[in-house]
């Protein structure tokens, strides 16, 4: 009879069966992972893909601007109370404006120190700087020029913007989309033409969107400068744009 093979003989015959029996597994996984990425479902025609770009104007209808007050004294306590009192009026002057308080936002309060400085030597504290500021929203442009000479002449010494706003939005984003796709059909038809060819569907589209707004003007010398007459505000046009990605299927 045959003698048995020895547990040292079985050991490397073992290992080279689990080596192998991985080695399938491995190309099994990678056969299934290939043959899983399909190509677009329908689609057996050329792909045309197509950017586009469209506008829409629209006259601004609300405006943001920051106002505050800033204190100085020589104490901390003194320079934090002189702004609350001055701050107060502001605050008062924009309610009687019928600016709503879901509106009207602090974006901060602030209290530093003033140092004197001198060569050679540490510096010295000479007094503290209190600020107080708001953020508010204007939603009558009309009324706005009367807004900041109001906020200027009860206490408001720090005064920026406006940045002008269009609330609805989506109306013109609307308007720039069809506007975009037109364009994106045209451009395609024309390719189809030039190739002998027809177009057969929109595979996809994606988008992106743009907004720009004018810039904002710095309305504090402004308004000091006229004290008895309304700031002039020109709020503009502001810009709404639409880009468009649109694949099509060509055929013959």
């Amino acid at each position: 009879m045959p003698r048995p093979a020895s547990p040292s003989l079985l050991r490397p015959l073992a290992l080279a069966a689990a080596l192998a029996l991985g080695v399938i597994g491995m190309t099994t996984a990678s056969a299934q992972t290939i043959q899983s990425t399909p190509a677009i479902a329908g689609v057996d025609g050329t792909l045309l893909s197509v950017s586009a770009m469209a506008e829409a104007k629209r006259v601004p209808d609300i405006a943001t601007l920051s106002a505050g007050v800033v204190t100085q004294a020589a104490d901390a306590n003194a320079a934090m109370r002189a702004n609350a009192e001055q701050m107060a009026k502001v605050v008062a002057a924009i309610k009687a404006a019928g600016i709503a308080e879901r509106d009207v936002q602090t974006s901060g309060v602030n209290l530093n120190p003033q140092y004197r400085y001198a060569e050679n030597q540490p510096p010295v504290i000479t007094g503290y700087q209190a600020s107080n500021n708001v953020n508010l929203t204007v939603r009558d442009i009309s009324k706005l020029g009367k807004i900041l000479d109001a906020l200027v002449a009860t206490g408001a010494n720090q005064v920026n913007g406006p940045s002008f706003d269009v609330d609805d939005k989506e109306s013109a984003f609307d308007e720039a989309r069809r506007s975009a796709i037109e364009k994106a059909q045209a451009r395609a038809q024309m390719y189809a033409k030039t190739l002998g060819m027809r177009v057969r569907r929109i595979v996809s589209i994606s988008e992106g969107g743009g907004y720009g707004p004018p810039r904002p003007m710095p309305m504090m010398a402004m308004a000091m400068e006229k004290a008895q007459a309304d700031t002039s505000i020109s709020p503009g046009e502001n810009t709404l744009s639409v880009n468009l990605d649109v694949v099509f299927e060509l055929a013959r």
